[in-house]
């Protein structure tokens, strides 16, 4: 059993899609979240089981199964092929977190930069920035604008 958060659930405006992990998705993180905003922001499996590993650490109490069926239904019904590539220059910190698999103090180091030294230009601006991983940024290059 890996550990979870109690929270108190909230109500979900609209609903979430039928199948397997829907109830999952709904007792894990409804309870906390928004989840219409959180499955908005897609990803793709890696980028889900990333962002689950985090609601983990945080506290999350589940079981391997639940999250594997989790991260299972969201790569199914939120993918992250759908989506237009991060505008590096306009992100908010959970865009970066979440589509780019960064944690949050690298995302914050990001949004830092960018408010310290004006927009970036290209990847190579973006690799300057201290505190971040170069491998995670250069793995997801292709999903990165510079507008």
């Amino acid at each position: 059993m890996l550990p979870l958060l109690a929270c108190a659930a909230t109500p979900l405006y609209g609903s979430l899609p039928e199948g397997s992990g829907k109830l999952e998705a709904e007792k894990l993180c409804q309870g906390c979240h928004d989840i219409a905003q959180s499955v908005s922001l897609r990803q793709d499996r890696n980028g889900w089981a990333s962002t689950l590993m985090k609601m983990v650490g945080l506290g999350v109490k589940a079981t391997d199964q639940e999250l594997l069926t989790l991260v299972e239904y969201l790569t199914r019904h939120f993918p992250a092929e759908e989506l237009p590539p991060v505008n590096i220059n306009k992100a908010r910190a959970i865009q970066l977190e979440s589509r780019l698999s960064l944690r949050r103090s690298e995302a914050a180091a990001i949004l830092r930069y960018r408010k310290e030294h004006g927009p970036f230009k290209s990847l190579a601006d973006l690799l300057a920035v201290p505190g971040v991983e170069i491998a995670k940024l250069e793995s997801k290059k292709d999903r990165l604008v510079f507008e």
